[in-house]
């Protein structure tokens, strides 16, 4: 996703401070919590290094295989661990859209040249499945986003909570790389 060198550091600071929010979140709760927040983790970190603007670093033409395969085994852990239900059809969703981004961005899938930086044929040639994934990712965002507009009042006033244990900060971390996604689909 390497478009303007603004949005692209800008997408790149967020993704990756949602990442090490995920890391620290990671480290309490229940063995699935844990689950969730390294695999959301991998997502902000893969998102954040997809992100990086080209005039930084142009990454070496066997990166987007190294993404897809990593991307791929992440969506294949998924849909096992979706047989359980819960946050993971989202992730096995979000992995497949990552290694979607990564064949389309790959050297080749353009016409000769890095196709995050100019015309993506790979994504043109795909426009369904683009499609689909900015409506997916739209309609989440809604959704996550309606869930953080608070109900009730929260806890008493002072009451401190560590910060793993703040159930709506993921949910914004959520919202966060869903917009990112969002923007990271719509630039292919």
């Amino acid at each position: 996703m390497h478009g303007p060198a603004l949005s692209g550091w800008m997408l790149m600071a967020v993704c990756a401070a949602t990442g090490a929010y995920c890391l620290l979140r990671a480290r309490a709760g229940t063995c699935e919590e844990r689950r969730i927040a390294h695999a959301e983790a991998l997502m902000g970190f893969g998102m954040a290094a997809m992100a990086v603007p080209a005039a930084l670093l142009t990454p070496p033409a066997g990166a987007w295989a190294v993404y897809a395969v990593l991307f791929g085994g992440a969506a294949l852990r998924s849909a096992w661990a979706a047989r359980r239900g819960g946050h993971h059809l989202h992730h096995l969703v979000g992995s497949l859209a990552m290694v979607h981004m990564a064949v389309a961005m790959a050297p080749g899938a353009g016409a000769g040249h890095h196709a995050g930086h100019g015309a993506n044929a790979a994504g043109a040639s795909l426009p369904l499945l683009t499609g689909l994934l900015l409506l997916y990712y739209a309609l989440y965002v809604l959704g996550a986003a309606g869930r953080l507009i608070p109900v009730a009042p929260g806890g008493r006033p002072g009451t401190r909570v560590a910060v793993g244990a703040r159930p709506e900060l993921a949910l914004a971390c959520r919202v966060t790389m869903g917009l990112a996604m969002l923007a990271m689909l719509a630039g292919l």
